[in-house]
């Protein structure tokens, strides 16, 4: 299927969109603060170590400490200090102590409240092959299934490591499929070249102090998904379409003709439609064409993802019905979770088939498109509650999170108190305000301000109560309207008449 890669670039963002068949498949920004920490390589001290959970937290120069466990340390020779050369003893207390030098490199950037998961598993990615410094093994993609092409590319990075005199490991990734010698003999030299500067800039740092910086964002993308299927890469930024076009044409040659700059009065994310894209990205429902639809949540523990006929009626019988909804939510959900990078524990609640037959039809449909997704998943079949859950790896934020934040009139709830629960607040709080009151003065009145819909709806509705209250506790209330009041939010104030006459 036909792919092309989209690149938007402006003085405040990055972005980059991948399309296929005219659907935006996949969105990456990168503001000021960058677009992901994932790959970057530091040189850090550790903070803590926590034994109960077999863990510590490495100072690497960011804004919280990473997390480092103890299943994510590859051994003792990443270490710097006087364990080198013991052997590895999988309690953490026996592998790191406070205040040592580390090697360590970001597994999955920091995500609302927690730090960066950290690895000292290092690897460097180039377009065909992952470089693993400190481990001589040769793997192969499972993606990969010939066995004479696993063969050849085993041999292929073999002779070329060899050569090159380099006792490192590497991993050939899915694109290096079918490509000759040259250019994965080329991505393994370069990336031996990359690991040697890394190791000597090494005792120039400071630590913390970053040691490698992966890719940007354009170019990273280009480098991770130019293949076959993408027909063109399109630029609507000068340099930065110089700056793809150098890295194309060194590393990538024989897709320089891929390359074009956009240059056009309209956006290039407004012309095909990615902006629109964007913003239903963001909303919790998402239509189906048959007129049914699904309502994906994030939530701190997991994604839920629900589905609903809605308007659908069907034709024939009810279980049809259902069948046709499910089968169509199975090839809509996967693609909406990679395009707002959904990751974790992933339940979906698709509605409750009698025929187990079509429940197999459902889950082969979603395994068919979660395979087109290059980020691992796991998948299992249906509950006995009739629910799918799903685990898809999560690295970064996901687009909802860089985009919006929790609403600061709900507290991040999502709902906000209606006008009568806050009108039913606020009579309470004056009640209990004067029952707490023994100095006030006797011409004293409480002043309530409020948004404009609690204030309406306590001279309406309420004003019965309203009047029951000031007759309880003896004062006249006054009402004001509070423009920037949001919903739920109120005051109530004691004001003496005789001060408010002066």
């Amino acid at each position: 299927m036909s792919e092309e890669l989209l690149i938007n670039v402006s003085p405040f963002e990055t972005r980059v969109a991948l399309l296929s068949a005219g659907n935006v498949q996949e969105l990456h920004l990168a503001r000021d603060e960058g677009y992901s920490l994932t790959g970057n390589i530091y040189l850090g001290k550790v903070e803590r170590v926590v034994p109960g959970m077999q863990a510590a937290f490495i100072n690497c120069g960011l804004s919280r400490p990473g997390f480092l466990h103890v299943s994510d340390i590859e051994g003792p020779r990443l270490m710097l200090g006087d364990e080198a050369d013991a052997d590895p003893i999988p309690d953490i207390r026996d592998l790191l102590r406070e205040g040592q030098e580390l090697m360590v490199q970001v597994a999955k950037d920091p995500i609302s409240s927690k730090g960066a998961r950290l690895t000292t598993k290092l690897t460097i990615a180039s377009r065909y092959v992952v470089l693993m410094p400190f481990n001589e093994h040769i793997g192969i993609s499972q993606r990969i299934e010939d066995d004479a092409e696993r063969e050849r590319l085993t041999d292929l990075v073999a002779r070329v490591r060899d050569a090159a005199g380099v006792g490192l490991g590497f991993i050939v990734r899915t694109a290096a499929e079918g490509v000759g010698r040259e250019p994965v003999a080329a991505d393994v030299r370069v990336l031996a070249q990359i690991w040697d500067a890394v190791m000597a800039k090494k005792p120039t740092v400071s630590c913390p102090g970053m040691l490698y910086e992966e890719l940007p964002v354009h170019i990273r993308m280009v480098r991770d998904m130019v293949g076959p299927e993408l027909a063109s890469i399109e630029i609507d930024h000068r340099p930065t379409y110089d700056r793809v076009h150098e890295f194309v044409s060194e590393f990538l040659p024989q897709h320089v003709q891929q390359l074009n700059y956009y240059d056009d009065a309209q956006g290039l994310f407004a012309n095909r439609c990615v902006e629109n894209a964007l913003d239903r990205s963001l909303a919790k429902k998402v239509s189906l064409k048959s007129g049914g639809h699904v309502v994906i949540e994030q939530t701190e523990a997991m994604i839920t993802v629900d589905v609903n006929t809605g308007s659908y009626l069907g034709t024939n019988s009810l279980e049809e019905t259902v069948y046709r909804t499910n089968l169509e939510a199975a090839e809509v959900v996967p693609r909406q979770l990679r395009l707002r990078n959904l990751g974790g524990i992933i339940v979906i609640d698709f509605i409750d088939m009698e025929q187990e037959e079509h429940q197999r039809d459902v889950l082969r449909v979603l395994e068919q498109a979660c395979a087109e997704d290059p980020a691992k998943i796991r998948l299992e079949g249906f509950s006995s509650l009739g629910l799918v859950q799903m685990s898809r790896k999560r690295t970064r934020e996901s687009l909802a999170q860089q985009v919006c934040e929790p609403c600061r009139h709900c507290a991040g709830q999502g709902m906000v108190k209606t006008a009568e629960t806050t009108s039913i607040e606020v009579f309470r709080a004056v009640v209990e305000d004067a029952r707490t009151r023994c100095d006030a003065a006797a011409g004293s009145e409480y002043l309530i301000r409020a948004n404009e819909p609690v204030v309406d709806r306590l001279l309406d509705q309420g004003a019965g109560h309203l009047e029951r209250v000031a007759e309880q506790v003896g004062r006249r209330i006054r009402l004001q309207v509070e423009p920037s009041y949001g919903a739920g939010q109120f005051d109530v104030v004691l004001v003496d008449q005789a001060r408010r006459a002066d």
